[in-house]
């Protein structure tokens, strides 16, 4: 029988925030794969877990997984773990699993700490829908095709960044959301200096004119509102007669009662103002 798979979400600040059934596991398995052997020891070492170790990181992601696959189909159980935070979650652990499910090997997860989902629920932001984009593309056209693609989204946006490009990336949000978007900055989370700012992007980039960005940071981002929505979408219409209005949807195939409802919902004005207008 070939082993299981298991991804172990470790601590992303504080080493409380470790479960019993983590380190259950942790000492259960044969083989761990870490991200960083170097950080991953100073867990294992505080949780007097002796199992061995092998590096699995980006840059060794693919090849190693074909390594780590036959060993699972030797019947080794075999953990991911990351630096921290939940495997697969910006960091490596997607390509394994994937490869797993094709070889038929048995995967689980066993749950704990993400940044995403604890900055989100302490953000102040709605948290009910959101988007996760972890860290922007470094290459520049790809970067600005994702920023772009955020201009229309109604969901919160989760971002990831570090200190040295915070500002950077600020202005860019700014340039393509506007100033006045609502952000919350949360930074060290779970650590002894947690910080959480919920301000405006503007305000943020105001603030970090007199202070250094230190620690690594969760940018939540409020989504589109819905008014802000309606009323851009009624902008695009200002242009237009209710004539020409009335045309588009026609040469769409409705016909005119079903054209006049239309015009009168991208307007914001009932359907006998559109039949007056007409007149």
């Amino acid at each position: 029988m070939s082993g299981t798979l298991y991804l172990v979400a470790t601590p992303i600040g504080n080493l409380e925030d470790m479960t019993f059934r983590a380190v259950r596991i942790l000492k259960e398995v044969d083989l761990i794969a870490a991200e960083d052997t170097r950080n991953s020891i100073k867990l294992l070492n505080h949780f007097e877990i002796d199992t061995p170790m092998t590096s699995y990181h980006e840059f060794n992601k693919v090849d190693k997984a074909f390594t780590l696959i036959e060993k699972l189909k030797e019947g080794k159980n075999i953990a991911v773990v990351t630096d921290a935070g939940t495997p697969g979650i910006s960091d490596p652990g997607e390509e394994l699993v994937a490869m797993c499910y094709e070889a038929g090997i048995e995967v689980t997860s066993v749950p704990g700490p993400a940044a995403c989902i604890t900055a989100v629920t302490m953000s102040g932001q709605a948290c009910r829908r959101f988007a996760f984009e972890a860290f922007l593309p470094k290459d520049k056209k790809e970067r600005r095709r994702v920023l772009e693609e955020t201009k229309n989204e109604t969901r919160t946006i989760i971002i990831y960044e570090a200190p040295h490009h915070l500002i950077g990336t600020l202005k860019e949000l700014a340039e393509v959301l506007g100033e006045d978007r609502g952000i919350t900055l949360c930074r060290e989370l779970t650590k002894k200096h947690e910080e959480k700012e919920k301000t405006t992007i503007g305000g943020a980039l105001l603030s970090y004119e007199t202070k250094e960005p230190r620690g690594e940071y969760v940018l939540v981002i409020a989504g589109k509102s819905k008014e802000e929505a309606i009323q851009e979408a009624r902008a695009q219409f200002e242009d237009m007669t209710i004539e020409e209005h009335m045309d588009l949807y026609m040469a769409q195939g409705m016909d005119k009662k079903e054209a006049m409802k239309a015009v009168a919902k991208d307007r914001g004005v009932s359907k006998r103002d559109i039949y007056n207008a007409l007149l």
